[in-house]
């Protein structure tokens, strides 16, 4: 394995769009949510270390889900878990962790990936990863692992690249919002746009040059504590100076202002997982097009719904058709599959 290979893997997320199941106490990360055998996390962190000396993947997490990390993890050290003391999206995190890994090793480069994706084909996957590693090591370059649209979806960013462009990794043109339905159908017919996965490779050195460049003052918060960073001092820095740092995404950050951004359209199948009716694609289904995670099922003159319970609860049905149905603990959520994008803002209410 290649030393100079690094991940960080973003566990922090809360994945309120999975609730009941997914709460800000035990996230969706931490959960079997395909009924695989193994949770989200376990999965990605086995996919990673095909390629990734283990010792070398760092879990980003907000710290109260440390112990959660450590035990469905237990070849991690506590060193490799790096503890957020408050939210503040993804780029602090990163830059955090590239200072902690660049003070180690200069020569590294390194994979951001979401710990909450389903990712079949790991072949491919590697494969791809191991690309982008060989590009990014002698390139000034930082890069993306564009996923191939399969139908107009409002709910992704999208990655433009040049029709012309004939290399297998493209120079990216522009990162664009979340579309509205027609524009996302104009994205897909143009055939040179690709979804934004969140998964992101680049040298140490290309992306701690790009924070010093877009990000000065970020940087110059951080870069104060480098000293401490690998260190026992580290903790009391962080837990200091953390909650400083704006709150604003790597993309926002970075990724949109920066020159030399490239992609490469992934040849593996990938699911971001993000809502229940993602889930419901990836699940096998019965005749009518139900998914079940779990539970024992009488189903009748129902279709196109996803089901889940604690292990063989019985569940009858009769009538329903394209509905989230849903128990957890003291909780059952029945909540049709059209307004799933809702469920994050009811969470939000009920918390309050």
């Amino acid at each position: 394995m290649n030393k100079n290979y690094y991940a960080i893997l973003m566990a922090g997320g809360v994945g309120s769009r999975f609730w009941p199941v997914s709460t800000s106490e035990f996230p969706k990360q931490f959960h079997d949510m395909l009924g695989a055998g193994e949770t989200l996390i376990q999965k990605t962190f086995s996919r990673l270390s095909k390629l990734i000396p283990v010792e070398n993947i760092l879990i980003l997490t907000n710290e109260k889900y440390n112990d959660i990390v450590l035990e469905q993890l237990p070849m991690v050290e506590q060193n490799q878990v790096l503890l957020e003391p408050a939210m503040r999206n993804t780029a602090p995190c990163i830059l955090y962790a590239s200072l902690k890994i660049q003070k180690q090793n200069p020569d590294a480069v390194m994979v951001v990936a979401p710990s909450d994706h389903w990712i079949e084909d790991e072949n491919a996957f590697a494969a791809n990863l191991q690309q982008c590693f060989d590009f990014c090591s002698k390139e000034n370059a930082l890069m993306t692992l564009g996923i191939q649209p399969t139908f107009p979806n409002t709910g992704f960013g999208y990655i433009e690249y040049d029709k012309k462009d004939a290399n297998p990794i493209k120079k990216v043109s522009q990162f664009r919002e979340k579309p509205d339905y027609e524009t996302a159908k104009s994205f897909l017919k143009s055939g040179n746009f690709l979804w934004n996965g969140g998964i992101f490779i680049w040298s140490v050195k290309s992306i701690t040059e790009a924070f010093d460049k877009f990000q000065p003052q970020m940087n110059a918060l951080f870069q104060k504590g480098l000293e401490s960073y690998n260190s026992i001092e580290e903790k009391s820095f962080i837990e200091e100076n953390y909650a400083l740092s704006e709150n604003v995404s790597i993309d926002y950050a970075v990724m949109e202002n920066a020159k030399n951004v490239y992609v490469l359209p992934a040849t593996f199948d990938w699911n971001d997982l993000g809502t229940w009716g993602s889930l419901h694609e990836k699940l096998d289904k019965d005749e009518n097009n139900n998914a079940v995670v779990n539970a024992t099922v009488l189903l009748k003159n129902s279709s196109s719904n996803i089901i889940s319970t604690a292990k063989n609860k019985l569940v009858i049905i009769d009538g329903l058709e394209d509905f989230i149905i849903v128990d957890k603990d003291n909780v059952l959520l029945i909540y049709p599959k059209s307004k799933e994008q809702e469920i994050k803002g009811l969470v939000n209410n009920l918390n309050k």
